[in-house]
């Protein structure tokens, strides 16, 4: 069984989509837009670059370390390779939002330095993996993305963001209960045995695709509402 449901077959070029994590870091992606949607007048331009941003730290950074930690996607990706794509990428995004910083709002920059914190902290459990819990993950990719482009588009945090970065949070939370369990199945569970005697007379047998069929279809609904929400907030503004 692949390591997730978006996982290419294992080498080469494939490695590395395989390590974006694409669902997922498309659905955080859109909590940053909906976050610099919160602005009545929306800087298009601004919104990109904390979009790219958050691309390089997370969708990159973030994922090259957790790769690194562990092996969960079982790519053939050299560590040098995913030290170099973490270390270039969280740097990378760090120099966008300083860029930002300095035109738009220096409140951006105790958020740069939570976020080069928060990339690290996460995905390599330092600190006794304190930083490593369903709380955190929804706060450091839910409420956070949400915040930060909310200060970089409107300068500031209002009632408004708040509660997107509420939603985010919760929605966050959702994704790691139904994640967690479907990561176990597909990574560490090596066999399934028993199945289901329903009320009927009729049996089922357990499988690991039977265990993990419909977490992953809420996911990739999750995935696409997201998304949706995404998108609306910009046809709004457009």
């Amino acid at each position: 069984m692949r390591p997730a449901f978006y996982a290419l077959p294992r080498g080469g070029w494939r490695d590395y989509v395989t390590l974006l994590h694409l669902p997922y870091t498309a659905w955080h992606l859109a909590y940053v837009v909906v976050g610099g949607c919160l602005a009545a007048e929306v800087p298009w331009g601004r919104l990109g670059l904390t979009v790219l941003a958050f691309f390089l730290a997370m969708g990159i950074g973030a994922h090259a370390l957790d790769e690194l930690a562990g092996r969960p996607l079982r790519t053939s990706i050299p560590s040098p390779v995913l030290v170099a794509l973490a270390v270039g990428s969280v740097a990378a995004a760090c120099a966008i939002g300083v860029a930002v910083a300095l035109s738009a709002t220096l409140w951006l920059l105790p958020l740069i330095v939570a976020g080069a914190f928060l990339v690290p902290a996460y995905n390599l459990e330092l600190f006794g993996g304190r930083f490593h819990s369903d709380l955190w993950f929804a706060l450091a990719w839910g409420a956070f993305p949400v915040l930060t482009a909310a200060v970089a588009c409107t300068g500031g945090v209002r009632a408004a963001a708040a509660a997107a970065a509420a939603w985010a949070t919760v929605l966050s939370l959702a994704q790691r209960r139904l994640s967690t369990p479907v990561r176990r199945a597909r990574r560490e569970v090596v066999a399934v045995g028993g199945e289901l005697e329903l009320a009927g007379g009729g049996r089922e047998p357990l499988t690991r695709e039977s265990l993990v069929a419909a977490p992953e279809a809420a996911l990739r609904l999750l995935t696409v509402a997201a998304l949706l929400v995404a998108a609306t907030f910009v046809a709004i503004r457009l």
